[in-house]
């Protein structure tokens, strides 16, 4: 076999694990969702890893998630009663405290009944706001109901290198195991086809790239460089008569960082690709920037344009899962794969308990986009 074509199962094997990652932080919904359009307090449900939630806010300001079942007789805890301090199981009344999971009041207990209802508990999951974005850490299974803040690692934020800056999100689901919505994300040679457009590039503006990638703790990074002169968008930032300079992370489990710069300008966006089931995912992109400040309507403008790059992603993806759901055997080529046989193996190197880096120093990827 040609060593540069690497063979990869679109099912659960031989090819790479589609297990899911846990013991991190992953982005479960926006902040502003916890409270209506009134401003009243709001409990949502979403799903991450398989995982039903409910999600909310104490009257105190702390958001809170816990699993969407009560540990009585399972109904979702969602269809019950919150008030601003405890949420209320509308099957028999048990009330718990939402942060802990604490069991505060059971109303069928009698004075005869020797069972204390703070011993019970919910099962909650770490619960922190970043960047208008709720994040949950998602244990393993079977770690335990309790979880040492300190021991958890740092909440993933957005960065920003100013103090006045304009910001977005933009977010779209997409029918695929987590795995291949990662790969399209790292995907470098899928513009001039996916999103052809006048103000992103052409098929004709394809043209050999060459790219520096080092490695970072759970991750690589494409080195500082100069963007891409064929995408119509980097091309704006000529306008500031400053040097352009990007750089781009992938982080363990689904995070890529970029950050652009031109003199005192930037650009910073944060997109992730988080497992909602074994069999679909969803893709959220937090941006912030402080490029053209000043312009007016420059807010929905770029949103207006990001929500059509997002759904051509999106619409990408839908057309995928047509052909994968009969289990294809796919391939992965160099050098315009190779980030994906990175994420493969530092994937598999977190199932297995390590924390091994494929890279071992700077190496230089060569391809046509």
């Amino acid at each position: 076999m040609n060593p540069l074509i690497q063979i990869v199962s679109a099912s659960a094997a031989p090819g790479p694990s589609t297990a899911l990652l846990y013991d991190d932080w992953y982005p479960a919904l926006r902040s502003s969702r916890l409270i209506s359009r009134l401003g009243r307090r709001k409990l949502r449900t979403t799903m991450l890893l398989d995982i039903p939630l409910v999600l909310g806010r104490r009257d105190d300001g702390s958001v809170f998630a816990l699993r969407d079942s009560c540990p009585h007789r399972g109904i979702p805890l969602s269809v019950g009663w919150f008030d601003g301090h405890s949420l209320t199981c509308r099957y028999h009344g048990w009330r718990f405290e939402p942060c802990s999971g604490r069991c505060e009041h059971i109303p069928s207990l009698t004075t005869a009944d020797p069972l204390d209802p703070t011993r019970i508990f919910a099962q909650t999951y770490p619960a922190v706001e970043r960047d208008g974005t709720v994040w949950v850490y998602v244990p393993r299974p079977g770690a335990g109901r309790r979880l040492d803040p300190a021991s958890l690692p740092p909440v993933p934020a957005l960065a920003t290198f100013s103090q006045r800056y304009r910001t977005a999100h933009l977010s779209a689901e997409l029918p695929c195991n987590v795995d291949h919505g990662i790969i399209g994300l790292m995907d470098p040679a899928h513009g001039p086809f996916v999103h052809q457009a006048w103000w992103w590039r052409s098929r004709a503006s394809i043209r050999e790239k060459t790219k520096r990638f080092e490695p970072i703790p759970d991750g690589f990074r494409m080195a500082a460089h100069a963007p891409s002169g064929n995408s119509a968008p980097y091309k704006l930032l000529g306008v500031y008569g400053q040097p352009v300079e990007t750089t781009i992370d992938f982080t363990l489990p689904n995070r890529r960082t970029e950050i652009i710069r031109c003199g005192d300008k930037w650009f910073s966006s944060l997109t992730t690709v988080t497992p909602v089931t074994a069999s679909t995912c969803r893709i959220d992109v937090v941006a912030a920037w402080n490029v053209f400040y000043h312009v007016p309507l420059v807010t929905p403008i770029a949103k207006f344009f990001g929500a059509r790059f997002v759904r051509q992603d999106q619409v990408t993806m839908i057309q995928q899962a047509q052909g994968l759901r009969h289990n294809p055997t796919l391939m992965l080529i160099d050098d315009a794969d190779r980030p994906a046989k990175w994420y493969f193996a530092l994937k598999q190197a977190r199932l297995d308990g390590a924390r091994t880096n494929p890279l071992d120093g700077p190496v230089d990827l060569h391809w046509r986009s």
